[in-house]
């Protein structure tokens, strides 16, 4: 895993990986990280053919910095968020989700209320089933509250 400098913030080791497997706090950050790496270099291979001072060339490189492992993870990440929302919301969408949570902070106000009450109650349940000694399968969780199961 790259070094990231990251803050001491707790994730609760309670995940299940889509093969079922057990994901723990390293993973967690593991996982994200991998998400901000994809979104990363999707930004860098969609704004390639632009001119190399182009500010949005410019965001999708500090992105791709921040996957590399330059930087604070939680303070550079929200500010170049904030940015991309701010001045590219064309592009917000290609942002997973997950990282506006992982992120927290400033990320939290471009997440609706219902999604952050969503998020919120993946938390509990991750908590809940850590204090038993257990594993929570995450998307399994998350189908049955957003009633997609």
């Amino acid at each position: 895993m790259k070094n990231h400098i990251v803050n001491e913030r707790a994730i609760v080791p309670a995940f299940r990986l889509l093969n079922d497997t057990p994901m723990n706090d390293e993973q967690y950050l593991k996982h994200c990280l991998e998400l901000l790496s994809q979104f990363a270099q999707t930004m860098v291979t969609r704004t390639e053919h632009l001119p190399q001072d182009e500010s949005l060339r410019e965001l999708a490189a500090a992105f791709q910095s921040l996957a590399n492992g330059e930087g604070d993870l939680y303070i550079g990440g929200a500010s170049l968020v904030t940015r991309l929302f701010t001045t590219y919301p064309d592009f917000a969408p290609t942002l997973p989700r997950e990282l506006l949570w992982f992120l927290g902070g400033d990320c939290l106000h471009y997440m609706p209320d219902d999604e952050i009450d969503t998020f919120a109650q993946l938390a509990d349940l991750r908590s809940a089933a850590a204090a038993r000694g257990e594993t929570l399968d995450l998307h399994a969780a998350r189908a049955k509250l957003l009633n997609l199961q």
